[in-house]
């Protein structure tokens, strides 16, 4: 097995998988540390420290640190999610270490220089203004926040431009020194790498990285219950969500199959129902996400104000028989999907670093892929079903939608009742 597993002293998990194929490598820190992680008075701060990162170091300008990967081919980036913020690079293999120490430099001496901090505040911003003005990610953001009222999980991740603001030097420094912590970092480093190279790098450049694991953050409590925004666009944007399943669950992958069968691509029931056969909008789909200690299914579309009643009336009855009806043929081509899902992620050094460092954080061990693929083959006719039936039963929905005033009381009144009738 080309995937190798080192603990260091601080904590922090090393974990490389050697792709001879390739002369090149992607590797990164993985934090487990999100936006759930952050107080009340730290909304949106996971975020900002993570542009920070990149805006000048004890060692490198802002410039340089880019300038560094840069010059020799590589390109660097990050990402800043609910549970996890990700630093990553993607370099050739000679260049491995100088890709660590960049990344190492980043995150144990960052200087947050006060001009550098206010500009990037204005940038986020920006951004914050950007998802405004798209409603089909806002959408999102108000589900998340219906789906979890008052609580982390239901924040935006970008904060809002008053938080993003108050933030100072010291805010950065507190909340860097109190989640990222060795016990709950990961190196992930795959293609051309070699792990002994990787394990003696990291020790020597992330040793500070120290302590007790985090705290883990305020559990989870899914609510429901409808966000409406009337606004003079073309289309409603709508989505509907139930609490779903935590990663570690055992009917995860039962409920991944019936996401898929009822909503996941063109040959899925929603798709053929909703856009095929009635005409009701033109994308429509499922999803699950699936965090620590729970889950968030959902069902996302755009459509016309003057259709938005019928569609979300069809969706939810197509959930409810899709529970009770699904086949074998539809299972199976699911499971399919998933395989070819899971062995495309082999092929990419960069989607490979990321799900090795995910198996990290989540089951504290890199999972086989032969384990992954017999837990996608015990997927039954009866336990999608079951899946589905559980799905239905378990939460009052939450639904968020932005557009034409228009059908949008309506639409939540539907979706309730229905919901409701079918649990």
């Amino acid at each position: 097995m080309s995937v190798e597993v080192t603990k260091l002293p601080s904590g922090l998990t090393v974990v490389t998988d050697s792709m001879p194929h390739l002369q090149t490598a992607t590797l990164g820190v993985w934090v487990g540390a999100g936006s759930r992680d952050e107080q009340p008075n730290e909304h949106g701060i996971s975020h900002l420290l993570e542009h920070m990162a990149f805006k000048g170091t004890k060692k490198r300008t802002g410039p340089q640190i880019a300038e560094t990967i840069e010059a020799v081919g590589g390109d660097i980036n990050a990402a800043t999610s609910v549970e996890t913020t990700a630093y990553f690079a993607s370099v050739l293999k000679t260049d491995v270490p100088l890709a660590l120490d960049v990344l190492s430099d980043i995150l144990s001496r960052p200087t947050f220089d006060a001009h550098e901090l206010k500009r990037e505040q204005n940038v986020i911003v920006q951004e914050i203004g950007a998802t405004e003005d798209a409603p089909d990610d806002l959408v999102f953001d108000y589900l998340q926040a219906t789906a979890f009222p008052s609580q982390p999980m239901g924040r935006s991740i970008l904060g809002t431009p008053a938080t993003v603001c108050s933030f100072k030097d010291e805010n950065l420094r507190a909340y860097l020194a109190r989640t990222y912590r060795g016990p709950s970092m990961v190196i992930s480093a795959t293609g051309a790498v070699d792990h002994a190279v990787v394990v003696e790098e990291a020790g020597r450049l992330f040793g500070q990285f120290n302590g007790p694991a985090k705290a883990a953050p305020q559990p989870a409590k899914f609510g429901g219950g409808s966000k409406l925004e009337a606004r003079d666009l073309e289309q409603v944007h709508i989505a509907v969500a139930l609490e779903g399943l935590p990663q570690r669950d055992p009917a995860l992958y039962s409920l991944q199959v019936f996401t898929s069968v009822l909503g996941g691509g063109m040959s899925s029931r929603l798709f053929q129902e909703v856009r095929e056969k009635r005409g009701l909008c033109y994308s429509i789909s499922s999803f699950h996400m699936p965090y620590t200690d729970t889950g968030m299914f959902g069902i996302y579309a755009g459509t016309d104000a003057g259709d938005v009643n019928e569609l979300m009336r069809v969706a939810i009855e197509e959930t409810a028989r899709t529970a009770d009806s699904i086949t074998e043929v539809e299972v199976d081509k699911a499971k399919a999907q998933m395989k070819v899902g899971l062995l495309m992620a082999l092929e990419s050094s960069g989607a490979r670093a990321r799900q090795l460092a995910n198996q990290i954080l989540i089951h504290g061990r890199p999972i086989p892929l032969a384990e992954i693929v017999a837990k996608v083959e015990s997927v039954t006719v009866e336990s999608a079903r079951a899946a589905g039936r559980a799905l239905i039963k378990r939460s009052r929905p939450a639904v968020a939608a932005l557009g034409p005033g228009k059908g949008l009381e309506g639409a939540a009144t539907i979706i309730d009742t229905l919901a409701r009738r079918a649990a």
